[in-house]
């Protein structure tokens, strides 16, 4: 997305193994797509809780039309698609709209 704020950073294939496998802190990874209307929707909440929680969460976004090797590689079967990763290994994962304190949970699980 092309509104995607500065919190929120595009991973593809080439870089994922970097910003979420080698990560230091806990990442949540948004699976989306242009053309799913949700994803779009709950984005200006993604947005916010990026900024807000950038130095203790990094949240990165893929599109999932344009990697779908990595969407297949982690199960993404629905968009939007959030699953969270911490020392490398999936620790949480939520398919569908959600809010602010969801996605919190999402990395304290």
């Amino acid at each position: 997305m092309s509104d995607i704020s500065t919190a929120i950073i595009d991973v593809t294939q080439d870089n994922f193994q970097q910003e979420v496998l080698e990560a230091s802190t806990p990442t949540i990874v948004d699976f989306w797509a242009p053309w799913c209307g949700v994803c779009k929707t709950v984005r200006p909440q993604i947005d916010a809780f990026a900024n807000r929680e950038k130095e203790n969460i990094k949240v990165v976004a893929v599109n999932a039309q344009d990697h779908p090797d990595l969407a297949n590689q982690y199960g993404v079967m629905a968009l939007p698609t959030f699953l969270s990763f911490r020392d490398g290994q999936v620790i949480g994962q939520h398919v569908g709209a959600l809010n602010e304190h969801q996605l919190k949970g999402l990395v304290e699980a």
